[in-house]
């Protein structure tokens, strides 16, 4: 059984008053910690604050945001409130706009914070001590493996860290080793299902599978019902989220009621305060309205983040405290629409990849995770805009037909018409962690 050290119903059963309180006070702890970095001290400088104001909700609200470039200029190690020899692992973002950032992690964020998140993450989605687990998240600098290795150990699991790739042996293991659950990209699931069914593996009748946790990449409603199907009956898909300067894959997640509404409970609320907010104006979002995230970190020791711009926009539920499973605390958002960087303007309509997503997801007879985005400069403005999809190979439509369809799609729903190429299956290429979607088409010099 997992330790009774990581299980906390007494807070996931509080109202939101509770959860409340529990943050005010942390706030202030927290103050009270950065004021002893000269680094924080001169953040908050920039806004005309010192950290020891910070007493609650209020007073976070006038802090400084924090942002990838903020960090970059205090490269290489920026804002740690611990000594170097007092970290024992360090974690890094992408760098896919940049250099990577890099983030320290101390010995109580190892063995105590991480558990204690991933293992209420394993909890909310039925996940059971015991059970064999496939964790197919990557490794490295990524956050999102060691994070979700850690609280399997926690949580008692039989955990198989196979991560992604070799994808041949993953599908057999899937059969021989008859695995019930698994974290891992939604791309890469259903790349193990096709390869399965290509060594003539029925993943439906000869997996065990019956929970999965899918993160790094936000899809569709649509593409999720769609790998549920290919999965053995019953089998439940759950949305995850997390970003590295948050600590790993442990903001948000469905629980088997917020499943079917496609809703994510921010589900370590106490500990990795959220707000949710007019990414413009900074103002908080009323429910049903979408905002940009605004992460700070309570409890992490050595890299903790005041306020930072993940850039990702969601819905606020209309009914973010009120989920049969109890946890009226803990509130409800929708699943990543797209980041405020990603979004596309064209000729005068907002797009987002994940509405086209959507589409595809939705049409008959397409490769549901192969498809891009072309777009000919990197403005936020656009003329035209061209997408590629793939036939299934199994599709009695023609490649056109399939073309013309996803084309009257997208001007039906968005009001613009695109131009549509399809290829044939296994021409495009497949993600094993976060896809890249939008791609710059290189224009030859007149």
């Amino acid at each position: 059984m997992n330790s009774p050290a990581f299980q906390h119903p007494e807070i996931e059963c509080l109202d939101r008053s509770d959860i409340l309180a529990i943050q005010r006070r942390k706030i202030e702890t927290l103050g009270k910690r950065l004021s002893q970095s000269p680094a924080w001290v001169a953040h908050f400088r920039t806004v005309g604050m010192h950290p020891w104001e910070l007493k609650d909700h209020e007073s976070l609200a006038a802090a400084p945001i924090l942002e990838k470039s903020s960090l970059r200029h205090l490269y290489p190690f920026p804002m740690l409130t611990v000594g170097l020899d007092q970290v024992r692992r360090f974690t890094a973002t992408s760098g896919t706009t940049g250099l990577p950032v890099m983030f320290g992690l101390s010995e109580r964020d190892l063995g105590h914070l991480i558990p204690y998140q991933i293992c209420r993450i394993l909890r909310a989605t039925g996940v059971r001590p015991g059970e064999k687990f496939y964790q197919g998240y990557g490794y490295g600098l990524w956050i999102g493996g060691i994070a979700m290795d850690m609280g399997l150990n926690a949580y008692g699991t039989v955990n198989f860290p196979l991560g992604p790739g070799r994808g041949e042996l993953a599908a057999e293991w899937l059969r021989d080793h008859e695995y019930t659950a698994c974290s891992m990209s939604p791309l890469w699931l259903m790349t193990l299902a096709n390869t399965a069914e290509k060594m003539g593996i029925d993943p439906k009748r000869d997996w065990k599978l019956r929970v999965g946790l899918f993160g790094g990449q936000s899809i569709s409603k649509p593409f999720r019902d769609r790998l549920e199907d290919t999965m053995p009956d019953g089998f439940m898909a759950h949305n995850i989220y997390g970003t590295t300067e948050a600590g790993g894959p442990v903001l948000g997640i469905s629980c088997p009621y917020s499943h079917d509404r496609d809703e994510m409970h921010l589900i370590n609320d106490d500990t990795v305060m959220t707000e949710i907010v007019d990414p413009e104006t900074l103002v908080p979002v009323k429910p049903g309205e979408i905002g940009e995230l605004i992460v700070t970190t309570l409890d992490r020791e050595a890299s903790p983040v005041v306020r930072w711009r993940t850039r990702d926009l969601v819905r606020f539920s209309e009914h973010p405290y009120d989920c049969p499973c109890g946890r009226k605390g803990l509130p409800l958002i929708g699943r990543i629409i797209g980041r405020t960087d990603d979004m596309l303007k064209v000729r005068g309509v907002i797009v987002y990849p994940t509405q086209i997503e959507d589409i595809i997801a939705g049409t008959a007879g397409t490769v549901k995770e192969a498809w891009q985005i072309y777009i000919d400069n990197k403005d936020s403005v656009l003329d035209q805009l061209s997408v590629e999809i793939e036939r299934a190979s199994t599709s009695t439509a023609s490649a056109a037909e399939l073309a013309k369809g996803v084309q009257h799609a997208i001007h039906d729903r968005l009001g613009i018409r695109v131009g549509v190429t399809c290829m044939e299956e296994g021409t495009l290429p497949r993600y094993e962690g976060k896809a890249v979607r939008v791609h710059v088409r290189k224009v030859d010099a007149l």
